[in-house]
């Protein structure tokens, strides 16, 4: 990946993380790159989720691949893919964190901010925009 970290963000895999199979279920990534995503936004410097707009999941594309067992330590890496008018693509790795960083799952999740009062797109906040740029 050629963008700029947005943020890395470790984690300890949790016996609960994994299914009947003995890898980490699919449902658990999801929930690494949702508390990545937030982490990253409580580190803005300006308001990113107010009374007049918010943030909600447009879309998630999730590649895995390579199955992720217990016990063991990962990092979630987050990029700007694309910043557009009132939503942000971010990309996503999910890696070993261990020295040969075996690739776990990739993809992205687009975000769109909305007004909440009327469900409408809303402008992207210019915390998030100067915060994904690549400046």
């Amino acid at each position: 990946m050629n963008a700029r970290c947005l943020i890395e963000v470790a984690f300890s895999l949790r016996w609960r993380d994994l299914d009947a199979f003995e890898h980490v279920n699919n449902s658990s990534f999801l929930t690494f790159l949702e508390e990545s995503r937030l982490r990253w936004f409580m580190g803005l410097d300006g308001d990113w989720n107010t009374s007049q707009f918010m943030p909600v999941v447009a879309a998630v594309h999730v590649n895995y691949r390579a199955q992720l067992g217990w016990p063991g330590d990962i990092l979630v890496r987050l990029y700007c893919e694309r910043a557009g008018n009132s939503s942000l693509t971010l990309a996503h790795r999910i890696v070993g964190a261990d020295p040969s960083e075996t690739l776990y799952c990739d993809g992205n999740v687009v975000m769109v901010w909305v007004d909440p009062a009327t469900g409408k797109p809303a402008p992207l906040p210019e915390a998030v925009r100067r915060a994904s740029s690549s400046d």
